[in-house]
């Protein structure tokens, strides 16, 4: 068995660690975390065995074989008080029966109070079902109403998408009103954010509404784009730069594609491009949305409540 896809130490190099991806080493590599974050190791040791009672056995063994044993004892007084009684009809009097009483105890004090202390957020993990986590990039992302984690889709980097599928209107295959990509950008040497969203939104458009993977045209093909807005944003605390295109397809109503880069605070900090991809009209989602899960992208472990957007873009 192969250890699950995470952080681990540097077989190379063992003052740092490198990404597993559950079958081969990557190219991601980051400084140790700092002492008391969670990092893998071996399972938990037991802890100790219960008391042992004096005699042999545990104390709650002991306990439950005298109370079973006291079970007994009861049950034998009430049928041996039957069969007296059985035995007696038609004598001179009637047999009495004692009646058992059942053993009592006494309640439990009360749990005495303790000091409230105030609560503290919890930290957003993979777990909590209003967070979806990309672990390798470091960062976390809303999961918003209608939204929901990637099930059944063919696409790589799917980090959420809308709820429900829908015939495409080509009439071949089924497509999301929705979807959410994230990744990092390895296959250029480009390290402006400005530049990797300028450059990544035209391939975005291309495989969200010209042809897919297999080559199928799910909306009939891309006829005409124009540019609905761009600019510097900051994300998880680190400046970056988006694109957002209006996409019109020869069948359906189109949608928008918004192409997002930024630094990653993790590892190399290799910089990080989030695609978005909405349906237009009635049936997509807002487009409010795209600015929401833009606003709610934080660094993994981030406590804030305000989320990782600063009050400015630093250079």
């Amino acid at each position: 068995m192969t250890p699950p896809p995470g952080w681990y130490r540097d077989p190379s190099a063992p003052h740092a660690e490198r990404w597993w991806d559950g079958t081969a080493w990557t190219e991601h590599q980051r400084a140790p975390e700092p002492a008391g974050h969670p990092v893998p190791g071996p399972p938990p040791v037991p802890g100790p065995p219960p008391p042992t009672a004096p005699g042999g056995g545990t104390a709650r063994s002991r306990a439950i074989a005298l109370t079973v044993a006291s079970a007994v004892l009861v049950a034998a007084i009430v049928t041996g008080a039957v069969f007296l009684k059985e035995d007696g009809e038609g004598g001179s009097g009637p047999v009495t029966t004692p009646t058992p009483t059942a053993p009592t105890q006494e309640p439990a004090p009360p749990p005495s109070p303790t000091p409230s202390t105030p609560s503290t957020p919890s930290e957003p993990s993979a777990d909590d079902p209003a967070v979806v986590e990309d672990q390798l990039n470091g960062i976390t992302f809303p999961l918003l109403d209608g939204w929901v984690r990637p099930r059944h889709v063919s696409q790589d980097n799917v980090v959420m998408t809308t709820d429900g599928t829908y015939e495409c209107p080509s009439g071949v295959g089924l497509c999301r009103h929705g979807m959410v990509f994230s990744r990092t950008a390895t296959a250029t040497d480009q390290t402006s954010p400005k530049a990797l969203a300028e450059g990544d939104i035209a391939d975005a458009a291309d495989e969200a509404y010209d042809r897919d993977a297999l080559g199928r045209r799910l909306h009939g093909g891309i006829e005409s784009h124009r540019l609905v807005d761009s600019g510097p944003v900051a994300v998880a605390g680190r400046a970056g730069y988006f694109v957002r295109w209006r996409v019109t397809t020869a069948d359906g109503p189109g949608g928008y594609v918004q192409s997002l880069a930024f630094q990653s605070s993790v590892g190399t900090e290799s910089p990080v491009i989030v695609r978005f991809v909405f349906d237009a009209g009635e049936d997509g989602p807002p487009l409010t949305d795209m600015d929401r899960i833009t606003k709610g992208i934080r660094v993994t472990g981030d406590t804030d409540p305000g989320g990782g957007v600063g009050s400015s873009v630093g250079p």
